[in-house]
């Protein structure tokens, strides 16, 4: 999707922000050298034990100990000693240690999720700020004329001082307004370029004609939420990989092979150079030692089938949430609708007849002020309920993770 220049300002659509943040942020990008260095941890699964070596006296008598002969004086020995482990247990560990970044993968997609449903807060918000100021400032206008038609009937005696006073104010009170959601608007951009990457205090336009639709999920169940919820895939890796790692714990079962070679060359040289060979294993089923891996493999069972039952209860939640959200998504389209349609056009029939009653002098400023107020006031509950009906969509999204 291609970017706008509007009056000399880039225009940025939600879906090229979520872009940015997905390419730019910092916090996201990170995860990537966790993956690598989790990738890079498989490499080294297979390796051995760095040999031993030594030198030293062979059988080799304490001084003035009253050698018998040349052959009494023992002999210098070279020894070497290598493990080399069960392949059993370098596959269960390079099988473990394959999972660790595919963990780092889904925890990337939960942080993702929250970014994108900040992201997404932040735009509908500059959507309502703009609506806002729009409404804010032909309230101001609107004042700032009635004013001026105040202050011309004013020498005729067709209207008080008070009520010039009155509507000036009242227009003051419009900018401050303004004043604020421009301040919001800022807040706001910087929060996005922040989530972005990019410098605080760079500016852009958000594209106003965006449309916010709720479209509720037609097929939401729980196996939706089990195949698509970033939380509840990592739940389930993470459930997989202590089954591993139980397997891998299982493998402790299995012997060990230790090879040692020594070299003895005698001191005499009437005796004959000697060597020995030794294969040995390790006996880890004796019950002293088994103790370890079997309460180990005990206590990660239950952990599992805890985790388990957690991830159903959260499928159940997850549904339940959604549901409700719906349904109050649907009761907030309704009174928007109320707004929309019936509250806030009557409201503006009810100024037009004061303003036009008011210039026939046929009733005071007073009028005209009040029927002002009580549009600006539905005005800004409309937009405080629509800001509402926005959040929820955002929660519900990201709830279903779309």
């Amino acid at each position: 999707m291609s970017s706008k220049l509007a009056f000399g300002q880039l225009v940025m659509s939600l879906d090229q922000i979520l872009e940015e943040i997905q390419s730019k942020n910092v916090g996201l990008k990170a995860y990537d050298n966790r993956i690598q260095s989790k990738d890079a941890k498989v490499e080294g699964a297979g390796a051995w034990m760095a040999p031993m070596v030594g030198a030293g006296t062979f059988m080799t008598p304490y001084p003035f100990s009253g050698m018998g002969g040349d052959s009494d004086r023992g002999a210098l020995m070279i020894s070497a000693e290598q493990d080399i482990p069960n392949p059993a247990k370098v596959k269960a560990k390079r099988e473990y240690l394959e999972t660790q970044s595919l963990s780092e993968v889904h925890a990337q997609s939960e942080l993702f999720n929250q970014y994108k449903a900040g992201a997404r807060q932040l735009y509908f918000g500059l959507l309502i700020d703009y609506k806002k100021i729009k409404y804010q400032e032909e309230n101001k206008r609107i004042m700032e004329t009635m004013k001026k038609l105040a202050e011309i009937r004013y020498p005729f005696n067709q209207g008080g001082l008070n009520q010039v006073f009155k509507a000036e104010g009242r227009a003051f009170e419009s900018e401050n307004m303004i004043l604020m959601t421009e301040s919001s608007i800022r807040s706001k951009k910087i929060a996005l370029n922040t989530l972005m990457n990019r410098s605080a205090d760079l500016d852009f336009q958000i594209d106003t004609s965006f449309k916010v639709v709720f479209v509720p999920k037609a097929d939401l169940d729980t196996a939706y939420f089990a195949s698509s919820r970033s939380d509840i895939l990592h739940m389930e890796h993470d459930i997989n990989t202590m089954k591993k790692n139980i397997v891998l714990m299982k493998q402790e079962a299995k012997p060990d092979l230790k090879l040692r070679f020594d070299h003895m060359s005698n001191y005499s040289t009437m005796m004959p150079r000697q060597f020995t060979v030794m294969a040995m294993l390790s006996i880890p089923i004796v019950p002293w030692a088994s103790k370890m891996y079997k309460s180990e493999i005990k206590s990660m069972s239950f952990e599992q089938e805890a985790m388990r039952q957690q991830k159903s209860a959260m499928l159940t939640d997850l549904l339940g949430m959604s549901r409700s959200m719906e349904n109050e998504l649907f009761a907030m389209q309704k009174q928007l609708a109320n707004y929309e349609q019936k509250i806030v056009p009557s409201l503006q029939k009810y100024l037009k007849v004061s303003i036009l009653s008011y210039q026939e002098n046929k009733s005071d400023l007073n009028t005209v002020i009040d029927g002002w107020e009580a549009l600006n006031m539905a005005q800004m509950n409309y937009l405080n309920q629509l800001e509402k009906y926005y959040q929820m969509i955002v929660d519900y999204e990201k709830n279903i993770e779309r």
